[in-house]
């Protein structure tokens, strides 16, 4: 099992990554920040997120799930120190319990509704400490605010 799992996400300051399951994100700004930080990585990735991805992800391996798979069986079959899990919530939600980072990017969108980043029932409390922050877009206030999961 990996010794990171870091959930990365783009989300709008009302908590969503999407308007609805199948969305194409062009909203974001932090492309070039999450290339650069998951090339040469695994990424877990769930099937409806993957449908909507306008380019390959170059460089790194990738690792779609589906509903059935287990997550635990899937992190423990995996021969790397890091891994990068990259949607959708119902992904982000599965994979909850086994994160040790998250790297969120709030951008200056509210959605009302749509895909919120943990998409499921009875998500237990994360405590988080903060560790760093990159800045994605200073003029239109665009960071990724990066945590690490206190056990």
């Amino acid at each position: 099992m990996p010794d990171e799992i870091i959930l990365i996400a783009a989300i709008t300051i009302d908590g969503y990554i999407a308007r609805h399951n199948l969305e194409i994100t062009n909203w974001s700004q932090d492309l070039r920040l999450f290339k650069q930080q998951t090339r040469g990585h695994t990424v877990i990735v769930g099937t409806n997120t993957f449908k909507t991805l306008s380019k390959n992800l170059i460089d790194r391996e990738v690792i779609v799930v589906r509903r059935s798979d287990k997550p635990g069986k899937i992190l423990s079959d995996l021969a790397v120190n890091k891994c990068f899990i990259i949607g959708g919530g119902k992904t982000y939600y599965r994979f909850s319990s086994f994160l040790t980072d998250l790297y969120i990017t709030p951008h200056p969108y509210v959605f009302g509704k749509g895909v919120s980043l943990f998409n499921g029932n009875h998500l237990n409390e994360i405590k988080l400490k903060f560790r760093r922050l990159l800045t994605v877009n200073k003029k239109s206030g665009i960071f990724q605010y990066q945590y690490k999961v206190l056990k």
